[in-house]
């Protein structure tokens, strides 16, 4: 059977036996808002427990707006330009609104990004600037919280008169869920915050996983977060396979945020009857699958249908290889994921060994088969997983592993679909 699969900007398509087919896990389909800027114009008047947003923003002098970086395929443009009216129409002036990239500890937007991001017509309207998790000059120190955390917040957030944020929200390998409390921490926290939030003492707890809300320790720590900092409004948005809207959640920032999970949650699950032997998964295309480091999410999003032992085919572009240097050092410096883990859990966190540790954890679980056109042959071979030059090659071999008979199911949007034995 040939199958269509998010791979890059193109996709890809691919052909998997018949007799070993299993299923095909997919979003369920979700009807598109048949006209969203409408739509969210409306959801900023009736928000989720929350006075309308003009009425929150009359009299106040600034404003924050946080989106996602180009990481994240959120229709910003679509959200910004009813909020942005909004805002000016309460009486901020534009020149006092700031529009603010949560990079986390990405690495920084290019002009054409940005124009990308947003528009050409609010990218020159507008003040754009991008979070730099590193200088922490940008930050100010808000105290710690009851967990330990030092909390620093971009100072361009912390100093406005009102707080907002958009997103999309869809599953999470470590928070559950995107959106919400997310964008605050670790999306515009300084690099001391995000490196307890993403170190092994809260990223080893098993509640730390996708669709996993309750009991988490991120999540909580990152609600706490946006508390100290400041939280006022939220816009988060459900996207449907092809990007279209099919869901708009504004209003308090965690009530709106529970509403829209709960949206989510009926359209992205996707059942499968028993484990699979061998799963094949993407990191959901561009721009999720830009680098190596983004791509993990679609390993461990593959993981509750897959066999103990069993293999996991991961297939991402990564056109701009395996991320930043910080990163590109530590995933070529360890020969097994046994060696790196035991290493994390006695050395002080580093930068970005988070995502490392989730691919530890799917490699611990799994024989781990990457395929990733993007990826230089010589870092590849540093890798602490296996590779392959096409998912057929892979599948040919998990077949040599598992026999003829070995179940497949695929993932075609892996992080974008949460996956569950039934």
């Amino acid at each position: 059977m040939r199958i269509e699969i998010s791979y890059g900007k193109k996709g890809l398509e691919i052909e998997v036996p018949d007799k070993n087919l299993v299923k095909v896990l997919s979003m369920t389909p979700a009807t598109a808002l048949p006209n969203p800027e409408a739509a969210i114009a409306s959801a900023l008047d009736d928000p989720v427990a929350s006075e309308p947003l003009e009425k929150l923003a009359h009299g106040l002098q600034s404003a924050c707006v946080v989106i996602c970086d180009i990481t994240r395929a959120v229709p910003n443009a679509l959200i910004l330009k009813p909020l942005l009216m909004c805002l000016e129409a309460a009486g901020i002036p534009r020149e006092n609104i700031t529009i603010l990239i949560a990079t986390g500890l990405h690495r920084p937007s290019s002009r054409e990004e940005l124009i990308h991001l947003v528009g050409k017509e609010i990218s020159g309207q507008y003040r754009l600037v991008d979070h730099h998790a590193r200088i922490q000059e940008e930050h100010r120190f808000l105290g710690t919280t009851m967990r330990g955390t030092p909390v620093w917040i971009d100072r361009r957030y912390c100093e406005a008169d009102l707080k907002i944020t958009t997103a999309s929200i869809e599953p999470h390998l470590m928070a559950g869920f995107s959106g919400g409390r997310k964008m605050v921490a670790p999306g515009c926290a300084g690099v001391e915050t995000i490196k307890v939030l993403h170190s092994p003492a809260i990223l080893e707890d098993p509640r730390c996983r996708e669709g996993c809300l309750e009991g988490n320790p991120l999540h909580d720590e990152m609600l706490s977060i946006a508390k100290m900092a400041g939280h006022d409004f939220i816009i988060d948005v459900a996207l449907d396979e092809k990007g279209r809207m099919t869901g708009i959640f504004a209003g308090d920032p965690e009530e709106a945020h529970g509403v829209g999970v709960q949206h989510i949650r009926k359209t992205v699950k996707s059942t499968l009857k028993e484990p699979a032997d061998i799963v094949i998964t993407t990191a959901a295309g561009h721009p999720l699958d830009l680098t190596y480091y983004q791509a993990i999410k679609g390993m461990t999003a593959a993981l509750p249908v897959l066999k103990p032992g069993g293999t996991l085919i991961l297939a991402a572009e990564c056109s701009e290889g395996l991320g930043n240097d910080e990163f590109r050092k530590m995933a070529t410096s360890f020969a097994s994921a046994d060696s790196f883990r035991e290493w994390i859990l006695s050395n002080p966190v580093l930068i970005d060994q988070w995502q490392l540790e989730e691919c530890a954890k799917a490699a611990l679980w799994a024989d781990v088969v990457l395929v990733a056109s993007g990826i230089p042959k010589e870092e590849r071979s540093g890798l602490f997983v296996r590779t392959a030059t096409s998912v057929e090659d892979a599948l040919s071999k998990a077949f040599g592993r598992h026999g003829k008979e070995a179940t497949v199911a695929v993932i075609p949007k892996g992080p974008s679909t949460l996956v569950q034995v039934e």
